[in-house]
């Protein structure tokens, strides 16, 4: 439940307040962001599409159809066959699932450790905690971010596991410096000193009011760098480093599409159309959440 630090007294916000709360904080972003409230309902879309591939998909997308191989889209292909028969509707579906499932598992991973670092250096920024810990990062910000992930990724071989180590390393910084900002700013905030002054223990501090003034700018870096994830994701997967065949993945797709460009165009619009709105839809939507939690737009 949520819980609001009022001194020695704990007041929770009954259930039924916060989901109006809900209702109106989505109201206002439908209201003042309109394009970020659309982003939200492709986004969504997405995930649900993923979610029930097994499901929406006519064919297994790892099928080869030895008598359609690059059928024009149609029925009961609705968006062809590539160059070994399969179904290319079939695998943008689970070529969705390949992406999203990268980019949740890199958000979670690199994401939480990033944010914990820089919670923990700006909250003893100066010492030498804070100084250890950012010159780690320094050297990771160092090396330029396709060096580091071609690095990785070759290093580790092909695989869904390694391709999420790789872009886990190099979400880290981004994560990392956003926090450590904030945390900087929270720390000298008079409700922070008065909590230290109460005698609360550093963990509580941090629990009760760093990490809940976190989520916002958290919550908007999260939203624009899933974007940068799927599009790294795909990059890796075009060079043939990254999720290993026959796994359906958009990057992969685009690359054995490439061949075939002028009697086959279709191999490479679809995956390329799904990639294209995907990506957008996400930045749209962290643009919309940067504007809606800025606090000038807070009074419209």
């Amino acid at each position: 439940m949520s819980e609001i630090d009022a001194g020695p007294a704990t007041v929770v916000a009954p259930p039924a307040v916060r989901a109006r709360a809900g209702r109106r904080g989505f109201g206002r972003l439908l209201r003042t962001q309109p394009l970020g409230a659309i982003a939200a309902v492709v986004i969504v879309l997405f995930v649900a599409a993923a979610a029930l591939a097994p499901f929406i998909a006519p064919f297994d997308p790892t099928a080869q159809h030895r008598d359609a191989f690059l059928a024009v889209p149609g029925s009961p292909y609705l968006m062809g066959t590539d160059d070994l028969g399969r179904d290319i509707f079939s695998r943008v579906l689970y070529g969705a699932r390949t992406s999203l499932l990268v980019a949740v598992c890199t958000l979670v991973a690199g994401g939480v450790i990033g944010m914990v670092i820089g919670v923990v250096s700006g909250y003893y920024a100066g010492g030498w905690v804070d100084t250890l810990l950012q010159r780690i990062m320094d050297t990771l910000m160092a090396i330029p971010g396709i060096v580091l992930l071609l690095f990785i990724a070759a290093l580790l071989g092909p695989s869904i596991r390694n391709t999420v180590i790789a872009l886990s390393l190099l979400v880290i910084p981004t994560f990392n410096r956003v926090s450590r900002g904030e945390m900087l700013r929270i720390r000298e905030e008079l409700y922070v000193e008065s909590a230290r002054a109460s005698g609360c223990s550093t963990w509580r501090i941090l629990r009760r009011h760093g990490l809940p003034n976190l989520l916002a700018p958290i919550l908007v870096v999260a939203s624009l760098t899933f974007a940068i994830i799927i599009i790294a994701e795909s990059a890796l997967s075009f060079l043939g480093i990254g999720t290993p065949p026959p796994t359906p993945s958009w990057g992969a797709m685009l690359s054995d599409g490439s061949r075939y460009m002028e009697i086959a165009p279709w191999m490479v619009v679809f995956p390329g159309g799904a990639l294209t709105l995907g990506v957008l839809a996400f930045n749209l939507l962290g643009d919309a959440l940067r504007d809606f939690f800025d606090p000038k737009q807070s009074t419209r």
